[in-house]
């Protein structure tokens, strides 16, 4: 096997990269080079991960040849686990969602209809989480000060800045809801949160984290912008489920 380059090499880069040959500066270099590494071995593994599950190996196989358990595989990979879930099926059939988790798509997708669309985005999901008072998610958002009332007016602002794109027929279904693209994404994303915190279901508190996840959607905005940043939102889901166990995943996906 090609050898990886060694400590020596490394540090010569890194003399070689840094600005002057100050202590601080070739500091800062090495910090900057280490994350790049870091941010490479995970694309390589991810490559092959990815090319043993294209090749119908399962998740226990992979966490057998990588020495580590399995939910730490899902973990590491997270993203591109769940977007191999979402992607394997035309539409998401809810199966690892709590009734609670339910019952805010399902709500979700009314709230695109009332607004006209026909399909439901990540804010109508932000919306549909105020449909469960005593899930974790909306116990979150009212802790910090987050509303329904306040969500559904920046909604309805944002909509009128936009010129008022919702479609003139909206017909979403809130048995079989469907999703715009940054819709999606955030059932992709409450999936991947779900999976790092080693879960095997995806309750409300998964759907609020998984909207941060893509910061160019409207929903991270909102929240944002309502002073309910992701890591005061993720302390609190963590207060809220301290002390509990989660189970562990029971299939193989």
């Amino acid at each position: 096997m090609t050898p990886p380059p060694d400590l020596q090499d490394l540090i010569q880069t890194v003399r070689q990269d840094a600005r002057s040959a100050g202590a601080l500066d070739q500091l800062v270099t090495a910090a900057a080079t280490v994350a790049q590494i870091e941010d490479t071995s995970d694309a390589l593994l991810g490559h092959f991960v990815d090319r043993c599950r294209r090749e119908g190996r399962s998740w226990s196989e992979i966490s057998t040849a990588l020495g580590v358990t399995k939910q730490a595989v899902h973990k590491r990979f997270a993203t591109s686990v769940a977007e191999q879930i979402i992607a394997s099926i035309p539409a998401p059939t809810m199966e690892r969602f709590t009734a609670r988790a339910r019952v805010v798509i399902s709500s979700a997708a009314l709230a695109a209809r009332d607004a006209g669309h026909d399909r439901a985005g990540a804010v109508h999901i932000l919306i549909g989480l105020f449909a469960e008072p005593d899930g974790i998610a909306a116990r979150v958002l009212q802790a910090l000060g987050v509303t329904r009332e306040a969500v559904k007016a920046a909604v309805q602002a944002g909509a009128a800045a936009d010129g008022g794109t919702a479609a003139a027929a909206g017909h979403a279904d809130p048995q079989a809801p469907r999703f715009t693209t940054d819709g999606r994404l955030a059932m992709r994303d409450a999936l991947a949160v779900a999976l790092e915190l080693g879960h095997n279901y995806v309750g409300t508190e998964h759907l609020l984290l998984g909207l941060y996840r893509n910061q160019d959607s409207p929903a991270a905005g909102l929240l944002v912008a309502a002073g309910a940043g992701e890591p005061a939102a993720r302390a609190l889901v963590a207060d809220l489920l301290r002390g509990f166990t989660p189970p562990q995943p029971a299939s193989d996906v």
